[in-house]
């Protein structure tokens, strides 16, 4: 292959939200006989040759219940998700030097009413209602674990106080963070579908 016919091509990917998924994704690639420079949350980084065959490589993701992205606005949304999947799952939140919706505009490179604006456009549901369903599935998992005091997992998620991340949980789940614990934690939800 001559060195014109080479380059590097991002593949924006829906539904990545774990380390599994990137491991999957590279996997799936390297399969298709893809030389993969990188996999992160949301895009993989290939060395594109004129052989490539993007149905295949949309074949082989959506088996594994990814999706290739297009447009612009599906590649914001995404984007959108990896920060907030990734700040919350890696109990970021109370770190941040600003707030939520700042950091999204700083890390995003758009003000926070066209981020918001085009999620809910897209998603069908409102992006601070989004982060909130993160958050409680983020409670949830915790409280399962059974490793933390439920004041050091409401400090972890950035809530205010105690009742703040209380009142969340009841008005999401319908209960107590102390009923669900005792019930097991039986209900959680993937956190790639959530609304």
């Amino acid at each position: 292959m001559s060195e014109e016919s080479r380059h590097l091509k991002v593949l924006h990917i829906k539904n990545m939200v774990c380390p599994r998924c990137i491991m999957v994704v590279r996997q799936e690639l390297e399969n298709l006989g893809l030389h993969v420079l990188e996999v992160k949350l949301g895009t993989a980084l290939i060395e594109q040759s004129d052989r490539l065959d993007e149905t295949a490589i949309e074949a082989a993701l959506v088996s594994k219940g990814f999706e290739l992205l297009h447009s612009k606005r599906e590649k914001l949304v995404e984007s959108i998700k990896v920060i907030v999947i990734d700040l919350i799952s890696a109990d970021r939140l109370a770190t941040l030097s600003t707030n939520l919706s700042t950091h999204l505009a700083m890390e995003l490179g758009k003000d926070y009413a066209t981020i918001s604006t085009a999620f809910k456009a897209s998603e069908g549901i409102a992006l601070n209602r989004y982060i909130i369903l993160q958050k409680v599935e983020r409670i949830k998992e915790l409280l399962t674990y059974g490793e933390l005091p439920l004041g050091t997992i409401a400090a972890k998620l950035g809530y205010r106080s105690l009742q703040h991340l209380s009142g969340q949980f009841k008005e999401v789940t319908g209960i107590s963070p102390s009923i669900y614990k005792k019930q097991g934690g039986a209900d959680r939800q993937p956190i790639d579908n959530l609304y």
